[in-house]
């Protein structure tokens, strides 16, 4: 006997797949949910796609009853097994989950099948009945293979996009700790110099450059240990509510703020969901931290306040965190490169020091998240905000 052979047994089985694929899609979200950190929603988040997964089904179906009708890359099948694999990919899964989740449908579809099987009365060998369960294996397995070739192409790109944009990254910072030595260097020698030892004004100046420069070099190197932070979180980020984070962060800056007038406030009703926590704390810090070096002196209150929503786009869960100021807010012509490193919106508007990365570090770690980060400008001072998708404990 070959796989090639139709057999009574697998048109029947395969017909009475099709007529319970809603049902084994349904039991097989169920089984996922109870095995990796996302709800149900979360798992098919919106109706199009729940609509769609039974396309599986149908396709593994019809190579059961015909292993002739093979499922190959021009399938309809195959198209949602690739859109299953973007969809996995945005939500952060890693491959072991994809193969995880498609031993649970073979599971489903088995524990299906020998539920039914024994109900039936067309005549078949037991060299068929196995044929049967190999067309179900080998479907599965190909539609695998293709939901984590895609989403392993899509894991490659990101990995090199990290790679060109931490390259870019490397040598920016070295081109701006090579200027920052360079001056404060420059400033020592001259304060070397018996004329300047002589002049309180030429030395004050040259102190002034030194010192600025290193205060720079510091925060440079600051912003570096941040961002080890965020590669070291790695694959075990750790989670906490987002609460905590915000409460942390006003502690941290609290001296900061009070020594400019600035009154830091975190909203009341901030939702208690958990975010990543290198991640968050970087973003607020910084977001915190501008909002008060911009303080505008002619508002008689200063204030920053932190708030936060949960909301749903599409079926798909996101945190949004908006860290709201009434300060000096952001020129017009500024406003397209605030992301960007090194780019400093009041450099000759305030006489704050600052290195220009912060932003964009929270930008590459907010997006390698899966989130994204804006800025808002309302009439007054300005809003920074940042989304990331929703974790369920």
């Amino acid at each position: 006997m070959t796989v090639s052979r139709k057999c009574p047994l697998a048109v029947t089985l395969a017909h009475r797949m099709r007529e319970g694929r809603e049902q084994l899609v349904e039991r097989w979200l169920g089984r996922i949910a109870q095995r990796v950190a996302l709800s149900p929603n979360e798992i098919f988040p919106t109706d199009e796609l729940l609509d769609h997964v039974p396309l599986l089904i149908d396709g593994i179906a019809r190579y059961l009853e015909d292993p002739a009708d093979e499922i190959t890359a021009d399938t309809p099948v195959v198209g949602k097994a690739v859109e299953l694999g973007e969809l996995r990919h945005a939500q952060g899964f890693d491959a072991h989950q994809i193969l995880r989740e498609y031993e649970i449908l073979g599971g489903v579809l088995f524990d299906f099948l020998v539920n039914i099987a024994d109900e039936l009365d067309e005549p078949c060998t037991r060299g068929e009945l196995l044929v049967c369960g190999h067309r179900v294996f080998r479907s599965i397995a190909v539609i695998q293979q293709y939901t984590t070739a895609h989403f392993l192409r899509l894991a490659d790109e990101r990995t090199r996009e990290r790679e060109d944009r931490l390259r870019g990254f490397n040598r920016a910072v070295t081109h701006e700790l090579k200027n920052r030595i360079g001056a404060a260097g420059g400033a020592l020698d001259m304060l070397a110099e018996d004329w300047v030892g002589e002049n309180p004004a030429q030395r004050a100046k040259f102190v002034g450059i030194a010192s600025r420069n290193v205060a720079a070099m510091r925060d440079t190197l600051q912003t570096l240990l941040e961002l080890s932070r965020i590669d070291d979180d790695g694959g075990h980020t750790r989670n906490v509510l987002l609460p905590d984070v915000a409460g942390e962060v006003r502690r941290q800056l609290r001296e900061f703020a009070e020594a400019r007038g600035v009154e830091v406030e975190v909203a009341e009703d901030l939702p208690s969901a958990e975010v990543g926590a290198a991640a968050m704390e970087l973003a607020l810090s910084n977001y915190v931290s501008n909002a008060v070096k911009y303080r505008d002196p002619a508002q008689p209150r200063r204030w920053v306040r932190i708030e936060g929503e949960l909301r749903n786009t599409g079926g798909a869960c996101e945190i949004v965190v908006r860290v709201r100021d009434n300060g000096l807010g952001v020129p017009e012509d500024g406003r397209d490169n605030l992301f960007q490193r090194f780019f400093r919106a009041h450099e000759t508007v305030t006489g704050e020091e600052g290195t220009g990365l912060g932003l964009s570090l929270v930008r590459e770690a907010i997006e390698a998240s899966g989130g994204r980060v804006w800025a808002e400008f309302p009439e007054r001072g300005s809003i920074f905000a940042l989304s990331v998708p929703c974790t369920s404990g």
